[in-house]
C-alpha cells in the first residue's frame, strides 16, 4: 500500500488473530439491510494508461529520479542534485519548485522510521459497508497514526496502515477496537509485519516495463527493533518533519530554531540515519500525476519453507517498492505481500507476471485501489495521538 516508504512500515509480530466487531448498521433509520447488501458498490479499477499524469520532459524526469534518491545531507543539497542532473543549481531549485506547483512532487521531506522510534503499527483489512465506504474510512482517518487508507477490489475492502505511540495506553489492539466499532466494520484483519524485505518508494521515471520487471541484486530481511534516541533527536524530528523549503540551504531554518549551527545539525543528522532513526530525505511524488496511475499489491501463497528466498527475490525487483511477509489465515492464505506500481494496470500485472515466472510461484491475489481515502506522512511527538485518545476512549 503503504509507501506506500512509510505506508506499511511495522515492527515484527507474531500472527494475530482477527478482530471482529459488530456489523454496520444501516446509514438512515428503518433501512434494510438486505437491500443495502445488494447494492453492492463495485470499485472502478484505475487503469487508464498515464491516469491523470502531467507531461514531464526528459530533464524532468531525470531530476525526478535523482531528488527521490540522491538528496543528500549536505548545507547545499541541490548543488550536489544540480551536478548529478549536469544543470546549475538555480535551474534544478526551479524545476524542483514547478514541480511541487504543479503536485507532481508532493513534498521534499526527512523519512523517520516509525518501527526505529518505537511506534506499533501494521496494515490492516477491514470490511466494511461496500455500499458507503466512505462513512467508515471517515472514522479511520480521524486517527492521526492512519497514513494510508484505501479502497480496494476484494471483501476486505478497506486497507490501512495505522501507528500509535510507544506509550499508547489503549496500545495497537485497543486502538483497533476502538475503530472497528467507529468504523462499523464487521471484520477486521491485523496483518503485521512478520519479515521486512524492502520498503523503498521510489518510482523509476526514466525505465520502461522492462526496467521495472528487471531484478538486481537479492537482499536480506531487515531488522525491526526500535533503537535509542534522546531529547534533541525529538526535538530535531519535530522542527524538520513537513515539506523542507525550496532555498538554497533547506537545512537552515530548522537549525536556526533550535539554535544550532547548520554544520552541528547535519552532523547529528548523519548520525541519526546511522541510527536508523532518519532512512533518507527525498522527494515523494502524487503517484498518478507522475504518470504511476496503478497500483496492484500483489499477495502471494508460499510454502514456509520457500519464503525467506522467495521474499528476498522478490524484494529485489525494481518495479516493487515494498515486500512483506505476514500472516496467513483460513480465509487468507498469502504469505507474501508486494507493492507494485506502474503506469497502467497492464504494467503492475507485468511486473507481476514476471515475479511468477522468475520464482515459480503462480498462486496469488492482485488488490487494486479504486479510491484513496488517505495518504500523508506521520507526524511525530505532536501531542495529537494523545488528543484522540482522550476524544475517543477517555485515556
Amino acid at each position: 500500500m503503504a509507501d506506500i516508504d512509510q505506508a506499511i512500515a511495522e515492527p515484527a509480530a507474531g500472527a494475530a488473530e482477527p478482530v471482529d466487531a459488530p456489523p454496520a448498521r444501516p446509514a438512515e433509520p428503518g433501512g434494510a439491510p438486505e437491500a443495502r447488501t445488494a447494492r453492492t458498490a463495485i470499485p472502478k479499477l484505475r487503469s487508464r494508461a498515464q491516469g491523470a499524469a502531467v507531461p514531464l520532459d526528459e530533464l524532468d524526469r531525470r531530476l525526478l529520479n535523482l531528488m527521490q534518491g540522491r538528496f543528500p545531507i549536505a548545507p547545499r543539497p541541490y548543488r550536489h542534485v544540480a551536478a548529478l542532473a549536469e544543470i546549475s543549481e538555480h535551474e534544478a531549485m526551479a524545476r524542483v519548485q514547478r514541480l511541487l506547483d504543479a503536485r507532481i512532487i508532493r513534498q521534499v521531506t526527512p523519512i523517520f522510521d516509525t518501527r526505529a522510534l518505537g511506534y506499533s503499527s501494521m496494515l490492516v483489512a477491514a470490511k466494511v459497508d461496500p455500499v458507503n465506504p466512505h462513512r467508515a474510512a471517515h472514522a479511520i482517518n480521524a486517527h492521526p497514526g492512519v497514513s494510508h487508507n484505501y479502497l480496494r477490489n476484494h471483501e476486505f475492502n478497506l486497507w490501512f496502515t495505522i501507528a500509535v505511540e510507544p506509550n499508547s495506553p489503549l496500545g495497537l489492539d485497543g486502538t483497533l477496537e476502538v475503530l472497528a466499532r467507529e468504523a462499523g466494520a464487521s471484520s477486521v484483519r491485523q496483518l503485521p509485519t512478520l519479515k521486512l524485505f524492502k520498503i523503498r518508494m521510489d518510482l523509476e521515471m526514466e525505465g520502461d516495463t522492462q526496467a521495472l520487471s528487471q531484478s538486481a541484486e537479492a537482499a536480506d530481511p531487515i531488522e525491526l527493533e526500535p533503537q535509542p534516541y534522546d531529547e534533541l533527536d525529538v526535538s530535531i524530528i519535530r522542527a524538520l518533519q513537513g515539506d523542507l523549503p525550496v532555498i538554497e540551504e533547506p537545512y537552515a531554518p530548522a537549525a536556526a530554531e533550535l539554535g544550532l549551527a547548520q554544520d552541528a545539525l547535519l552532523e547529528h543528522l548523519e548520525g541519526m540515519r546511522e541510527r536508523s532513526l532518519l532512512r533518507r530525505v527525498a522527494a515523494i511524488l502524487y503517484h498518478r500525476r507522475a504518470g504511476f496511475s496503478a497500483n496492484g499489491m500483489g499477495v502471494w501463497k508460499v510454502p514456509d519453507p520457500q519464503v525467506l528466498d522467495t521474499g528476498r527475490r522478490m524484494a529485489a525487483v525494481r518495479g516493487i517498492s515494498h515486500c512483506y511477509q505476514r500472516p496467513t489465515y483460513a480465509d487468507w492464505p498469502y504469505s507474501l505481500f508486494t507493492m507494485a506500481h506502474g503506469r497502467s494496470k497492464e504494467e503492475c500485472d507485468a511486473i507481476l507476471d514476471s515475479i511468477a515466472h522468475t520464482t515459480g510461484i503462480e498462486e496469488r491475489a492482485t488488490l487494486y485501489s479504486s479510491t484513496e481515502f488517505k495518504k500523508i506522512r506521520l507526524l511525530y511527538f505532536t501531542g495529537d495521538f494523545q488528543r484522540w485518545e482522550r476524544e475517543h476512549a477517555g485515556c
